[in-house]
């Protein structure tokens, strides 16, 4: 029966609606897309934006399952393609600018935390801090929502692992803001490394170190001179 709400989710919110008895799964009923849609609202904190990407970060697995001739179920960028369904979703009914934005961050990212394995180095732990920025706490309260597993033990897992990764993000923030990932006096040395004068040249090689921390080419605290070497290295000249 794909009536819901006297016809009002096939009217307003055909993408959802599109949902229901869909499944995650090749034979598997409960494992259908509006069941576990219902079960992270359910589970979601009550803010306005956090519920909203709830209700709606799966929409985008309707139009990407793919079945595999082995029996597995894919959906490859569902993330990205509900993303871009929100975007008329929204418009729809009517969201200002504002939560437009935060809903569709979320969509996009819904996965994002669910990824985190203990492995990472504090250099992609910082990365994912800093492309998550103000979104940060929606993002991990959606994450812990999102998860719905029956298997004993599943979900008390990973959970702890999401809270793993917040606990991480603030012990590096501290630390970061007691000793920087880079030395200080960088600008000076590289202006006197490359003959240059204080300029936005030299703050844009000085991102440039910053960006090799973060992707995890470059070791963070380093001396000077290390720094200075890569950009050399990467073909800077005076």
């Amino acid at each position: 029966m794909r009536v819901y709400w006297g016809g009002v989710l096939a009217v307003l919110l055909p993408e959802l609606e599109a949902t229901v008895e869909f499944s995650q799964e090749a034979g598997r009923r409960h494992k259908d897309v509006w069941e576990h849609t219902k079960v992270v609202v359910r589970q979601s904190v009550p803010r306005p934006a956090v519920r909203w990407a709830a209700l709606l970060h799966d929409i985008g697995k309707v139009p990407t399952r793919v079945m595999l001739p082995d029996g597995r179920v894919t959906f490859h960028r569902h993330a990205e393609v509900g993303a871009r369904m929100f975007d008329s979703v929204s418009r729809r009914l009517g969201f200002d600018r504002a939560d437009r934005s935060q809903i569709r961050f979320l969509i996009l990212h819904h996965l994002r935390a669910n990824a985190y394995e203990p492995g990472w180095t504090d250099a992609a732990v910082r990365r994912f801090d800093h492309e998550m920025g103000d979104h940060l706490t929606d993002l991990l309260d959606l994450s812990r929502a999102d998860v719905t597993s029956r298997r004993p033990g599943r979900r008390q897992e990973a959970v702890a692992n999401i809270h793993a990764l917040k606990e991480r993000i603030l012990a590096i923030r501290e630390l970061d803001a007691r000793v920087p990932p880079l030395p200080p006096g960088l600008g000076n040395a590289i202006m006197e490394a490359f003959a240059l004068p204080p300029s936005r040249r030299v703050g844009d090689l000085r991102k440039q170190c910053e960006d090799a921390v973060e992707r995890g080419e470059l070791e963070e605290r380093r001396d000077a001179g290390y720094y200075v070497d890569y950009l050399r290295r990467s073909g800077v000249t005076g």
